[in-house]
């Protein structure tokens, strides 16, 4: 069964991949082995298909692949021409401020927000809705991630 404290794990590991990405990018560390190594322990993309629509992508929306998760996060494999690379924007943490999670059996759902800081402090709201399904070590991965810029409130 799929806990509470799975999910929050599970997040707060995403939060500190993507920070370890634009550290080891700014120092000139292994970026895309990092990148590499947070989509294949997190994301479900081994054992079934993946739903991914990242939040800054307009031309090429949605991610069913790794190599399409990879040029999201790190833009090295011109696999999608109009990713800069989310990941490597120097973001130095994040935190999830989940609205509800449903937990069931071996799946949950999480919906919220989630906050980015920028190297200058700056933090970025974007919502997502991440659904996280136990692989068959019980290993819990992420299945469908769908994050967006809140709406404009003018």
């Amino acid at each position: 069964m799929v806990s509470m404290a799975d999910v929050e794990g599970s997040q707060r590991r995403w939060g500190d991949g993507i920070v370890a990405i634009s550290e080891a990018h700014k120092n000139g560390g292994d970026y895309v082995g990092i990148a590499a190594n947070h989509i294949h322990t997190l994301y479900g993309y081994q054992t079934g298909p993946v739903l991914f629509k990242p939040t800054l992508a307009a031309d090429e929306q949605f991610r069913p692949t790794f190599d399409s998760a990879l040029s999201y996060f790190v833009a090295s494999n011109n696999v999608c021409p109009e990713d800069e690379g989310f990941a490597i924007k120097g973001w130095t943490k994040v935190r999830f401020e989940n609205d509800d999670v449903i937990l069931d059996d071996n799946r949950a759902l999480a919906m919220g927000n989630y906050f980015f800081t920028g190297p200058d402090g700056s933090e970025t709201k974007v919502e997502y809705t991440f659904g996280y399904v136990e692989d068959g070590d019980g290993v819990l991965r992420i299945q469908v991630h769908h994050s967006s810029m809140p709406a404009s409130s003018e």
